[in-house]
């Protein structure tokens, strides 16, 4: 069983997420988290799943806001041996609610190509042409809430 939880920046779980983030997103491409990011996040809302027995963290995500409607929602992932159980529509899920109960209406992500079918199932849109970000190609996505 597992269970959606807010993470703290800053906390020990704000780490443990950090972590998994590079794990996941980051170093499979070659990419370094640069500590310079860290004070831009602690205006974010910082979303977990943990394991409600060991409360280990198995995905997390990150929503960033950008005016008084839309809020980004970022590097959702989901730890490797855990992924393909529905972890990440299940936060996608709760970052949806918590976004709207902190009054936004929209929600926007850069989507790598290989998920705009998961977004697109979950009703996200494809808004615009494809672009190449740091070398990787991503697809603007939007979706009211």
């Amino acid at each position: 069983m597992r269970k959606m939880i807010d993470i703290e920046f800053g906390s020990s779980r704000y780490n443990e997420l950090v972590e998994l983030r590079y794990k996941i997103l980051l170093e499979p491409l070659g990419l370094k988290f640069l500590d310079s990011f860290r004070p831009e996040e602690a205006h974010y809302l910082h979303i977990g799943c943990v394991e409600s027995l060991d409360g280990r963290l198995v995905g997390g995500l990150i929503l960033a806001p950008m005016d008084d409607e839309r809020i980004r929602l970022m590097q959702v992932a989901v730890d490797t041996i855990y992924q393909g159980e529905g972890i990440g529509r299940e936060l996608v899920k709760y970052a949806e609610k918590r976004a709207k109960e902190a009054g936004y209406s929209q929600i926007v992500m850069h989507a790598m190509l290989f998920v705009v079918g998961f977004y697109e199932k979950m009703g996200y849109r494809s808004e615009g042409e494809a672009f190449d970000e740091q070398g990787i190609t991503f697809m603007k996505m939007v979706k009211d809430i």
